[in-house]
């Protein structure tokens, strides 16, 4: 089947919209009986989930766990921060010292792009968290066009260097707001806060980026949906 031979081989990655059953029908000439039951054959096989209202979606592979939660999806990340801005302080390539390395959960010693700044609401221009980009060294040339960017960085990335997200992990860590976040933030030293580090992976299996993003926990709510995929 050649569109679930696209889907192993990334033409269609998790988390992407495969065609509409109109769109696939023509395509391949066949009836829409005949792509209905292709999709379901896919389902079946654990490769896409489909949702009303949603589309058919690419999922990841399933492990051997009978119960697989997952968030949807990487697409999502795309309408992260719509009502803020990132104003960018800093851009530059730094070696991470054994203190960044433990942060990022990346190698020290490495060169990575640094983008510091402070997200801040559309409306007022009040600041809603402190933001850190480490961009891999390969992509640093993404750095000159930054200041003119608006919107999540990785699609740049994607665009610009032909590269493609395919996995997106995050952690989420309580922390405390150290005193020179809190003067920009407006907020008391020490006041509890939340850390969100997400490490973005590429199809080749390089990290593409790496943000942590720091919020005091009043000025932030995560929430996501949890599916179960049948087996």
């Amino acid at each position: 089947m050649a569109l679930k031979q696209e889907i192993v081989d990334g033409v269609y990655p998790v988390g992407s919209l495969i065609p509409t059953e109109d769109e696939l029908g023509k395509r391949f000439e066949v009836s829409r009986y005949t792509v209905r039951e292709a999709l379901r054959v896919l389902r079946e096989e654990g490769l896409v989930s489909s949702r009303r209202g949603a589309g058919t979606i690419v999922v990841p592979p399933r492990s051997g766990e009978s119960d697989v939660h997952q968030v949807m999806s990487i697409n999502d990340l795309l309408a992260f921060g719509t009502d803020t801005h990132f104003a960018i302080d800093s851009i530059k390539l730094i070696e991470l010292n054994n203190k960044l390395a433990t942060r990022t959960g990346l190698p020290a010693g490495e060169k990575w792009l640094q983008v510091l700044g402070f997200r801040r609401t559309r409306s007022n221009n009040e600041p809603v968290g402190q933001s850190e980009y480490y961009i891999n060294e390969a992509f640093a040339a993404v750095g000159r066009i930054l200041q003119r960017h608006e919107g999540p960085i990785f699609p740049l990335l994607e665009d610009m260097f032909g590269q493609t997200v395919v996995e997106v992990q995050q952690q989420i860590t309580a922390t405390l707001v150290s005193r020179a976040m809190a003067t920009a933030l407006n907020v008391k030293e020490g006041t509890p806060a939340l850390e969100i580090r997400r490490t973005y992976t590429a199809a080749d299996g390089r990290i593409l980026q790496v943000t942590i993003n720091t919020h005091p926990a009043s000025r932030y709510r995560h929430c996501m949906t949890l599916q179960r995929l049948r087996t």
